[in-house]
């Protein structure tokens, strides 16, 4: 039986990272800087990978050195990752565009993060993962704690065989600095979910003196554009690879997952499509509304990229009318946000393919959560009342009131998710008083030593001290929405 743990997102994280690595170069930056930590803890009390070593732990004086430094150590044939957000990831890009294009197997494990723009924020939402998207990284994304040891697991396992090198993201704060009691993968299943000739092909592709090869060329119009097409097989392969690791994760641990995991009514005609932390709240509310007979689903979004337009499209419910994307991220001037533009390409693409029966749903578009802005159940079910008026809202804002354009929905504040034996505490502190401290304590502690699960989220700002600091502690005899195969 699976032992489970106390971890927050980071730590679930970071100790898959730890067993399948055998170097991680590093830089800290809020707030994905735990994971790093965490890596060179587990260094310090000599604990190993699954192969019996010490993975190295090298602290670089830039994000863009430790990128650097994860390139080199890939072509000597060492198994490398990262953990990095925000501007930090930014400075990674040139070197992202290196690895992918030499088909280096990596997992970068990056804890969502607002950017700086007219203004600087530290907390979460999506919009450095999302100025990744040429890069030729595939990326995955984890919506809670438990799937961020879980898609960590998946990603380790599918860079190798696919031989494309993965961005595995969850949002900053709300599940990186989430602390939740999870299933552990134990290091014999880990070894279970890596296949040693995957490794072995890697470790013969490393530069060697004795098997020269040319790589990091300098190419001219001649060959260029021919060249950077060859890679479109390792591509078209990913998302069946990625599935693969799935159904054997799904066999080994009981957890199953999918591409694109629908939940809901199986005739659903008001579906949400939303990838991250939000599709935890929008599972429960989805939850609610179907037992109060409401025709309402929701379609997680794992694997971002490579965007798998039929796995996507098949997952949709046949009976759908509306589809409301939800995109964590702004990209100013665009027609649409990212997610969106891909979900309205899929559907269009799928239909003209033939690959769906049902007719073109009208597809609207919603923003939420931006720099950690709240996201509540509440604001789930107005958003879903939206699809169901005659015109709905469309390219909306959520949770805030935009008096600009008049363009934003807010919460229903008669709709409750029923609760259950679930017993919810909430405390208020302030900074550098030892509040949060005390909580994060108190909640591993009910849940290292008690059968219930447990659950404890802590809400920062970016003072040093002195600010208003709300720890939300919850416990429950069962465990919420574990995926089950």
């Amino acid at each position: 039986m699976a032992k489970k743990i106390m971890v927050d997102g980071n730590t679930a994280a970071a100790q898959i990272a730890f067993a399948c690595s055998e170097v991680a170069a590093i830089y800290p930056i809020t707030p994905s800087s735990p994971m790093a930590e965490t890596c060179d803890e587990l260094a310090s009390m000599c604990k190993t990978n699954i192969w019996g070593s010490i993975p190295s732990i090298v602290e670089m004086e830039s994000e863009g050195g430790a990128a650097g430094a994860v390139h080199g150590s890939l072509t000597t044939g060492s198994l490398t990752t990262t953990f990095t957000a925000s501007q930090g990831l930014l400075l990674m890009i040139p070197n992202m565009y290196k690895i992918a294009g030499e088909l280096a197997p990596t997992v970068f494990h990056v804890s969502a993060r607002s950017l700086a723009s007219n203004s600087l924020c530290i907390f979460g939402d999506q919009g450095d993962v999302m100025a990744c998207r040429q890069t030729g990284f595939a990326m995955l994304a984890s919506n809670s704690v438990q799937e961020a040891h879980d898609m960590a697991m998946v990603a380790h396992a599918a860079t190798l065989k696919s031989k494309v090198p993965f961005l595995h993201f969850f949002d900053g704060f709300r599940t990186s600095h989430e602390v939740q009691k999870i299933e552990e993968i134990p290091q014999e299943t880990i070894r279970q979910m890596i296949d040693e000739e995957y490794v072995e092909d890697f470790r013969k592709r490393a530069l060697d003196p004795e098997h020269p090869t040319m790589r990091g060329t300098a190419s001219n119009p001649d060959v260029t554009f021919q060249l950077r097409e060859v890679c479109n097989k390792f591509y078209d392969a990913t998302p069946a690879i990625v599935q693969e690791y799935m159904d054997r994760l799904a066999k080994l641990t009981g957890r199953a997952y999918k591409l694109y995991d629908y939940v809901g009514a199986a005739d659903a005609e008001y579906v949400v499509v939303a990838m991250g932390s939000g599709c935890d709240t929008l599972h429960e509310t989805v939850d609610a509304l179907v037992k109060d007979g409401k025709k309402v689903g929701l379609l997680k979004v794992h694997l971002y990229r490579p965007f798998s337009m039929v796995d996507f499209v098949k997952a949709l419910p046949a009976t759908v009318k509306v589809v409301t994307v939800l995109d964590r991220v702004k990209e100013p001037g665009a027609i649409g946000d990212p997610l969106y533009l891909d979900v309205a390409a899929a559907i269009g693409q799928g239909l003209q393919d033939g690959v769906v029966s049902f007719k073109y749903p009208k597809i609207l578009a919603g923003r939420y959560g931006i720099g950690s802005k709240d996201f509540t159940p509440q604001m789930c079910a107005n958003v879903y009342a939206n699809m169901a008026k005659e015109k709905p809202m469309d390219k909306f804002v959520v949770g805030i009131v935009d008096d600009l354009t008049g363009r934003y929905i807010l919460g229903d504040d008669g709709f409750v998710v029923p609760k259950g034996d679930r017993k919810e505490c909430m405390f208020w502190g302030l900074g550098a008083d030892g509040t949060v401290g005390a909580n994060k304590n108190s909640i591993k502690i009910i849940g290292n030593y008690t059968e219930n699960f447990a659950q404890g989220y802590f809400e920062y700002d970016s003072k040093k001290s002195g600010g208003v600091r709300t720890s939300r502690r919850a416990t429950s005899s069962t465990t919420p929405r574990s995926p089950a195969a």
